[in-house]
């Protein structure tokens, strides 16, 4: 059996319960990285056989997995965050789907949810906006057209940007040309829930310059919108005069 396994988004305690136990009983770990907090190794068995992709590429992967499998022994993939966001599992399951590998996924705490909890902050605030926008700038490898910076901007919405720290004076273009005002909201999250996690608040046309000055090249998201400001409604929820299955209204 192979299991994908979100680490969470950096700190040791915020890998879930069922993950760590998982990683307790492998006989095999291929793990992330410098992306997973190596500290999360401690809970292997010392005969554990521990492989860092970086190091690999996909056939070197599969093959391990492959081989693991063989023996009869369990693998756990040891992925960042939540193995379904930027995690490129789909390419590894299929192989294995090829290879009638059984596999099963262990959902984790991405840092998309880290970022806000290291924020402070609530992404969805009532007459703010109800939409989340989880996106990332075009690098190395492209993105669709119709899933550009400016399109999605349009929306206003809350837009949480990974893997773009490097670009931040282009972003800053791209978000005002799709229509963020420059003096828009925006915050730079340096690896969420890590023990030398950092929050710099800025706006949009200060990115480049605020990640500068407190030294933030990579490993960083970046949020943008009005949820980062002090307006919104409350929630109808908790109002007195709203009905709910649970409560009656009151006069």
């Amino acid at each position: 059996m192979v299991n994908f396994v979100g680490a969470g988004c950096g700190a040791v305690d915020l890998i879930t319960v069922r993950g760590k136990k998982l990683l307790e009983e492998a006989d095999v770990v291929i793990y992330a990285g410098s992306l997973v907090n190596p500290e999360l190794l401690n809970y292997t068995r010392a005969d554990c056989q521990v492989h860092n992709s970086a190091n690999m590429t996909l056939d070197e992967v599969i093959e391990t997995i492959r081989n693991a499998e063989k023996s009869g022994k369990n693998t756990v993939r040891l992925h960042t965050g939540d193995p379904s966001v930027y995690g490129a599992i789909r390419e590894q399951m299929d192989r294995l789907s090829a290879l009638g590998i059984e596999f099963e996924i262990c959902p984790g705490v991405s840092s998309f949810c880290g970022a806000a909890a290291a924020l402070k902050a609530e992404y969805t605030l009532p007459n703010v906006s109800q939409s989340v926008i989880i996106t990332r700038m075009a690098g190395r490898t492209d993105v669709p057209p119709k899933e550009s910076i400016e399109k999605f901007a349009e929306h206003g919405a809350t837009m949480v940007i990974f893997l773009s720290t490097g670009m931040l004076e282009e972003l800053s273009e791209r978000l005002v040309k799709g229509g963020y005002s420059p003096n828009s909201p925006a915050a730079i999250v340096y690896k969420a829930s890590w023990y030398d996690e950092k929050v710099v608040r800025c706006t949009v046309a200060e990115l480049a310059k605020a990640a500068e000055k407190n030294g933030i090249k990579k490993t960083a998201l970046i949020t943008v919108g009005d949820f980062l400001g002090d307006n919104y409604s409350l929630s109808k929820l908790y109002d007195p005069k709203f009905e709910t299955e649970f409560r009656k209204a009151s006069e």
